[in-house]
């Protein structure tokens, strides 16, 4: 059997490596290695299949947060509403930009921010929400517009773990994540599910408006070259990244399909053992598994991990600490218990393999050995 990966980048790379080399070697050949050719052709593919007016590349997923506040204009003490179950760039921007940040508590089913939660965290100085769709499934975005609607405050979906997911509203119709709300931002880090070899990242919008702005202030707050209009940054995603992406996006849906039939094998394996917790499925909305986690019940979590790694199998936490209780966010005044739900999962959680390669052998042993350990 082939060695386990806890993402296989290599063997998915290899399948399609005429197409991406010479992608490669195209943008090598013209020299165009910022803002070529290939950066506009996969902005406008990625719009096509997002159904989105607008898709602003840049430098990577933090930067595409940052500068999704930053374009609309909030000012230093202006409260975001955001989870507290997330990885930390969806929060250190708020901070960063002198930004009030406010963490909410996520459902213990499905990760995702808790609507009602929202509602009540909300002051007179809130003027956005930040939804991340954690894992690959996308928060309950109908709940979370009306009340932002309600309250006038922004949107900006962190779906940097959920790119290709569709979310159906209540009146029928279907949305990718990332185009409900005022902006969505997106990473393409090597691992997720729409992956570059570097770094990358993308904000969509419909917004005309808006979307000239964020084109702005990723290029140093400027329309015309030496003439600035806003405070920008220099937050560029690179031709060879876009043609990378270009062609990865061609096989994006086919990727999304191998993962949830992945994760169906997973979900048959455990759905009936009392000690582990499939992951929850939100009616609303397609699950695209960036990751697989479990919660454990009655088992040590560490004790298991090591067991995997003992056997071949990797395993990661994700999130081992909630956000409001690190050093970096004492000055909140968070203290323990706050969130309970966060505090659980960081304790409970665990995420097997998730990538595009995975076989059945690689999976029958992956399970059978979670199962060995959980049932002795």
């Amino acid at each position: 059997m082939k060695q386990i990966q806890m993402v296989d980048l290599k063997s998915q790379y290899s399948r399609i490596k005429p197409e991406i080399d010479s992608a490669i070697q195209n943008v090598i050949n013209n020299t165009s290695f910022i803002n070529g050719a290939s950066v506009q052709d996969f902005s406008s593919n990625l719009e096509k299949y997002l159904d989105v007016k607008h898709v602003i590349p840049c430098a990577n997923g933090t930067d595409a947060l940052q500068i999704a506040l930053m374009a609309l204009g909030l000012k230093p003490g202006d409260e975001v509403i955001t989870s507290d179950f997330t990885f930390i760039a969806t929060v250190e921007v708020v901070a960063l930009l002198g930004l009030k940040l406010k963490f909410v508590d996520v459902d213990k089913n499905t990760f995702n921010l808790i609507p009602e939660e929202v509602e009540k965290a909300i002051t007179p100085k809130t003027k956005a929400i930040v939804p991340v769709h954690m894992f690959g499934q996308g928060a309950n975005m109908e709940a979370i517009m009306k009340i932002a609607k309600k309250h006038n405050i922004f949107v900006i979906e962190d779906t940097a773990q959920a790119i290709g997911g569709e979310y159906k509203c209540t009146d029928g119709k279907t949305k990718k994540l990332g185009t409900i709300g005022t902006i969505g931002c997106t990473s393409f880090f090597p691992s997720k599910n729409l992956g570059c070899f570097g770094d990358g990242g993308a904000i969509f919008t419909n917004n005309d408006e808006l979307a000239i702005k964020l084109k702005q202030i990723t290029n140093h707050g400027s329309k015309v070259k030496y003439y600035h209009d806003e405070i920008g940054v220099n937050s560029r995603l690179d031709s060879i990244q876009a043609a990378i992406l270009n062609v990865k996006l061609k096989y994006l849906d086919e990727y999304i399909l191998a993962r949830q039939k992945a994760a169906n094998f997973y979900d048959n394996a455990f759905k009936n053992n009392s000690k582990i917790k499939i992951p929850g499925r939100d009616k609303n909305s397609t699950h695209v598994f960036h990751q697989y986690t479990l919660q454990l019940e009655g088992i040590n979590r560490d004790d298991l991990k090591e067991h995997l790694n003992n056997k071949g199998i990797p395993a990661m936490i994700y999130y081992p600490y909630p956000l409001h209780l690190q050093n970096a966010y004492k000055y909140l005044g968070y203290k323990k218990n706050d969130f309970p739900n966060t505090e659980n999962l960081c304790n409970k959680v665990l995420s097997l393999p998730m990538h595009t390669e995975l076989t059945n052998e690689q999976l029958q042993f992956i399970t059978e050995t979670v199962l060995e350990y959980a049932n002795k």
